[in-house]
């Protein structure tokens, strides 16, 4: 929801005009107290909390990098609608989409806009803020709880020959209704939670539970110096006090780490530079990722110079996400692809390429490569095997894969990899080549770079393979992500999500690997351990114990939630403090977040693992009143209650989530259990049939659907059911050992043979399944 900020100008030839830049220095001074808005939000923290002053007072000093960040995205990032902000075309015009109809006027200085409500009724609404600024601008709208959601139509900004200068749906041609949590009214388009924190400065989001109402507040809108910076009010005590000049904080409380001094001079023999550096923790590349990363907030007090995963959680790799190979697919931003990359393995930081102020380049495109490769050899047709020439691609056209998102804002993957088409062709990940080259297959263009560079050109990337095979459910994924759990060379990334992949294939070097994971140097690698333990035996679990007392929040949390059902007779007097400070991050982490029914329904998991049945009930309510469709989240409730013999209010449940989307799958298939226990057969069949039928990638559903059918006489579709699903999950050991059983009770030895050898492969360590084969097998 939150756009990528890409680059504008930056003015950066002002930096020879002093006079020039004070009149900048002094306009944006009275834009700045604009946006901070006299009669609006309040800074966010209290006088006891380290000041905020704004990016106008740091203009007095920094002329020139204030001249650059005026002109810059993260100075648009957010501001008040007002005609100097808001670029769309707002003179009445109608605009239709999708089944979706609005009219964007104003009215005396308001901007408003006239489109279906919450309830799908027209309604007009008033615009208060503009959010981002090229190449679209959206627009958001407060309502009398707190709430401010952003609607679905933005203006595209680009020039008209490039097909901008209109409205149009960020959606695309989906129709969203009412009902639907991505409807802009409702829980997926709240900027409050989705956007904010990346959009402001010094932001507090103010949920208020208990009226489901928010008061957010923050000191400055926009991305201002202070975002990056940290609160400057000491700073600016430090440079009106003649302090020592030489400090190295100059009044702040923390600043970005620095790395040691690079040499990045290109080595004659290859035309790159030969070493890298040392990267030190909490570096410039950790300030940036709090935005430019897919990720989930774990604390509301960032500072320079901490890891990212001291206050937020990256999501890993996973399907969905990011391509097999880890190109992004989703709306993943652009942290998690650099540190996929060789360069970031090299120490390279966002400002190497980046002017940090105006995000500009620091030289136009490819150039900005230049900088530390040899151009001429890596424009030589020997490298690019293209003749030069206007239509030759360039560095960034070949290493930098672009994705189009919010249908117009096209970004370019940081992973800086080479081009694989061979591994297309294997394994169906998207590659560069195909952007020019749509007519021509893979296969031909893997043969042309084969012929250019030879069949040795693996690059830094090398695990497509393995996320590809276990995804598509083949075992002999299982040790190659074995292999790549532990590997110290590849992305901590990539470590990380082996190790959540190696759940699907159990075996008691995947158990090694995993566990080898909570000694990690990384924390996002620990912190994948310490999640692939849940459900593990007391031994296992007791590695985790140290931790507790781990210098990253995001492990320390993750330790604390494995370990809340843990005899507390069972810790020494520090591991029990160090339980009880890990909680309490928890708590505070979870308090973050109280507005989104995901939250609700794991601080629900963290009390019963605690033994607090009634405040988990209490939590599951509350995930569902913020959501009343989460069906994953009813099914969890329903299980609760059954475990406490209220079968009758478990069914309430489900069927009110049912009503609510009729194609939940988890609602469905829960719905369908119930039913069997309260030996209501035909009607738990019905609804199995409905979760199996809405989410065939299920190989649960498909399963409990299939025996459902055996069990009421229907042996017939049952193998039929079950027989197709083994086929579509040839990793699930329940489906496949039906097909085991089936072949034995058709006395078929070649088909029970075959089936066995799968769950061997799937279970190597399951001696009953090797004991059978070697029966079975001549």
């Amino acid at each position: 929801m939150a756009r990528a900020m890409t680059q504008i100008g930056s003015w950066r030839e002002w930096r020879f005009w002093s006079g020039w830049i004070g009149f900048v220095a002094c306009v944006f001074v009275a834009t700045a107290w604009l946006k901070s808005g006299g009669a609006g939000p309040v800074p966010a923290h209290g006088a006891e909390s380290p000041a905020f002053v704004g990016s106008a007072s740091c203009a007095g000093c920094h002329a020139a990098q204030t001249a650059d960040w005026a002109g810059s995205h993260h100075a648009h990032a957010m501001d008040h609608a007002r005609p100097a902000t808001m670029r769309g075309d707002f003179s009445g015009r109608s605009v239709e989409q999708a089944g979706m109809t609005a009219r964007l006027f104003r009215e005396g200085e308001a901007y408003r806009v006239e489109l279906p409500g919450a309830d799908g009724g027209l309604a007009a609404f008033t615009i208060d803020y503009s959010l981002g600024w090229e190449p679209l601008q959206q627009y958001l709208v407060t309502f009398p709880d707190g709430r401010i959601q952003t609607l679905p139509f933005a203006w595209d900004t680009r020039p008209a020959a490039e097909g901008g200068q209109r409205w149009f749906l960020v959606y695309g041609e989906e129709p969203i209704a009412p009902s639907d949590s991505r409807y802009w009214t409702r829980l997926q388009q709240n900027w409050n939670h989705m956007c904010a924190e990346c959009h402001t400065t010094d932001l507090s989001k103010g949920y208020q539970p208990a009226s489901d109402s928010f008061r957010t507040r923050w000191s400055e809108l926009g991305v201002g110096c202070e975002a990056c910076h940290g609160p400057a009010g000491s700073h600016l005590a430090w440079a009106k006090s003649g302090a020592d000049r030489a400090a190295p904080l100059k009044g702040f409380a923390s600043v970005a780490a620095s790395r040691p001094a690079a040499d990045w001079t290109p080595d004659p023999r290859t035309g790159s530079p030969a070493a890298g550096v040392a990267r030190p923790a909490g570096d410039e590349v950790e300030t940036c990722a709090r935005c430019h990363s897919r990720r989930g907030q774990i604390g509301s007090d960032w500072r320079p110079g901490r890891p990212i995963a001291d206050t937020h959680s990256p999501v890993p790799l996973a399907a969905g996400l990011f391509e097999d190979d880890g190109q992004m697919k989703d709306e993943v931003f652009n942290d998690h692809a650099f540190k996929q990359s060789l360069m970031y393995a090299k120490g390279v930081v966002c400002s190497d390429c980046h002017q940090p102020h105006s995000g500009k380049l620091r030289a136009d495109g490819s150039a900005v490569c230049g900088q530390c490769h040899q151009p001429e050899r890596f424009a030589a047709v020997a490298h690019t095997g293209h003749a030069p020439g206007p239509d030759a691609p360039d560095c960034i056209g070949c290493h930098m894969p672009a994705r189009t998102y919010m249908q117009i804002d096209r970004r370019h993957d940081h992973s800086f990899r080479i081009p694989r088409p061979d591994l297309t062709a294997a394994f169906g990940v998207p590659n560069t080549c195909g952007a020019c080259h749509a007519d021509k297959p893979a296969t031909w263009a893997a043969e042309a770079v084969e012929r250019w560079h030879g069949p040795v050109r693996k690059g830094f990337q090398t695990y497509a393979e393995a996320f590809h095979r276990s995804r598509g459910g083949d075992p002999a994924a299982r040790a190659s992500l074995q292999r790549l759990a532990v590997d110290g060379a590849a992305p901590a990334l990539a470590r990380a999500t082996a190790i959540d992949e190696l759940a699907a294939w159990p075996a008691a070097a995947s158990i090694a690997a995993t566990d080898a994971g909570l000694s990690d140097t990384d924390p996002l690698v620990r912190a994948a351990a310490l999640r692939a333990l849940e459900g593990s035996d007391r031994a296992r679990r007791r590695a985790a114990l140290p931790l507790l007392s781990d210098p990253v929040r995001l492990v320390r949390i993750a330790a604390a939630f494995l370990l809340a059902d843990w005899p507390a007779d069972d810790l020494t007097p520090a591991q029990a403090e160090a339980r009880l400070g890990a909680l309490a991050e928890q708590e505070a982490a979870f308090a973050i977040d109280l507005d989104r029914p995901e939250t609700r329904a794991n601080r629900a998991l963290l009390r019963l693992k605690q033994g607090r049945g009634s405040e988990a009930e209490t939590e599951y309510r509350a995930a569902l009143a913020l959501d009343p469709a989460a069906g994953a989240i009813a099914a969890q409730l329903a299980d609760l209650y059954r475990r406490s013999g209220r079968e009758g209010d478990a069914e309430q449940v489900l069927r009110a989530a049912v009503a609510c989307d009729p194609a939940s799958s988890a609602a469905q298939h829960a719905l369908g259990l119930s039913l069997i226990r309260q030996k209501r057969p035909q009607e738990a069949l019905e609804a199995l049939a409905r979760a199996a039928r809405a989410e065939p990638g299920n190989a649960r559903f498909a399963f409990v659907y299939g025996v459902a059918l055996r069990s009421l006489g229907q042996p017939e579709e049952a193998s039929r059911i079950l027989r197709e699903a083994a086929l579509r999950h040839p990793a699930d050991v329940d489906l496949a050992t039906v097909q085991l059983q089936e072949a034995m009770q058709r006395r078929d030895r070649a088909g029970a043979a075959e089936w066995v050898r799968r769950l061997v492969a799937l279970r190597p360590d399951d001696q009953r399944f090797r004991d059978l084969a070697g029966r079975l097998t001549p």
